[in-house]
């Protein structure tokens, strides 16, 4: 057992058709809707009204969207009774999905800094864990949320995501009931194309594959909208980074896999797109260089784990994996998630991992 401070916690279960349980993320409840509303369509009118959402860009989401229809329907599906719980527009949610991406095309955006530091490993006392440390605008603190899904769309016998009320299933990262289980980590992409959106593709790979294998197939056989990483590990041990370029995919296997926010690759590493004054973007480095330095070192266990994401700059690596709020944006770390294939339960936090509450979560008998 881990030594960490533990309480038992449930996720909410949503099950299913796609719509119905885009549907189910809304309790009713007028002020979580307020606060859904300023952490999507808040973000979306704030790039609108700065102007960088230009008519080449709105052409660009039209695409997409009409790749999502035809590529996607469940996933357009389930955005559908997101909007429709929580009464916004369907198409300003989408928009929302696609900020990231329009941000890279767009000089002196100043929306909010996103970043993350996700790794697995595939063996050790707890089994293979797959981590990740979610670095987003403090608006969406108390918006983060751990469900169950169950549908006909879910092939793969149910899925646990960890995500935003207002956005797709494994908006952050996720789990299977088959054993795999997948992060991301935003990258900003000089290149963009009409393809898979990763929010969207991440939902997909968890619903229909059972592998590391199976996923890297998916991922390899269809276009990509480019922009961000992956990574992924099963039951077997099997672990692998993908970095999403619009132009190409690159993977890496092995026996532990790490990526926070820029390419490496020998394919895409000339790609990264930085913002100025991207305070998460500028310790990237800093934060991978403490990954690859300490992942090879011992056998993780989950208490090992939750310890690695708490780090700060005064630890010897000096590399910030737990971020916390600067004097000039909000930036932090919204959640810390393990995931314990073998176990086949969550332990995550919402805030910094450095405060220690963690809550096991199991899914539903």
């Amino acid at each position: 057992m881990t030594t960490m401070s533990v309480t038992q916690g449930t996720a909410r279960v949503l099950s299913g058709p796609a719509y119905e349980r885009g549907l189910g993320q809304s309790d009713g409840d007028p002020a979580l809707a307020a606060q859904v509303r300023k952490a999507t369509i808040g973000r979306v009118e704030q790039a609108l009204s700065e102007g960088w959402v230009d008519s080449a860009m709105q052409d660009y989401v039209a695409a997409q969207r009409r790749h999502a229809d035809r590529h996607d329907p469940d996933g357009i599906a389930e955005l559908a009774g997101i909007a429709a719980g929580f009464g916004l527009s369907e198409e300003m949610l989408f928009l929302h999905l696609h900020l990231g991406t329009i941000r890279d095309f767009a000089a002196g955006a100043t929306i909010e800094q996103d970043g993350c530091s996700a790794w697995a490993a595939g063996s050790g006392p707890d089994g293979p864990l797959l981590v990740k440390n979610r670095d987003f605008g403090g608006i969406h603190l108390g918006v983060q949320r751990l469900t169950w899904h169950e549908g006909p769309d879910i092939v793969t016998g149910g899925m646990m995501c960890l995500g935003s009320l207002g956005s797709p299933g494994a908006y952050s990262s996720g789990m299977n009931a088959t054993g795999l289980a997948l992060s991301d980590t935003q990258i900003g992409a000089r290149h963009h194309g009409v393809g898979w959106l990763r929010y969207f593709l991440m939902t997909r790979i968890l619903a229909r594959c059972k592998t590391v294998e199976e996923a890297l197939a998916f991922i390899t056989s269809v276009p990509h909208a480019g922009g961000g990483s992956l990574i992924l590990a099963d039951r077997s041990g099997a672990t692998a980074s993908v970095e999403l370029g619009a132009r190409s995919v690159a993977i890496s296997r092995g026996a532990w896999s790490c990526r926070t926010n820029h390419f490496v690759s020998a394919e895409l590493r000339t790609e990264t797109l930085r913002s100025t004054g991207d305070r998460i973007g500028g310790n990237s480095e800093a934060r991978l260089a403490c990954l690859v330095a300490t992942l090879h070192r011992r056998a993780w266990d989950i208490d090992a784990a939750a310890a690695l994401m708490a780090r700060h700059t005064d630890d010897p690596s000096g590399a910030p994996i737990c971020q916390h709020p600067s004097p000039h944006d909000d930036t932090c770390t919204l959640s810390s998630v393990i995931y314990a294939i073998d176990r086949g339960c969550v332990y995550w936090t919402e805030g910094n991992p450095c405060a220690g509450r963690w809550q096991q979560i199991l899914p539903p008998t």
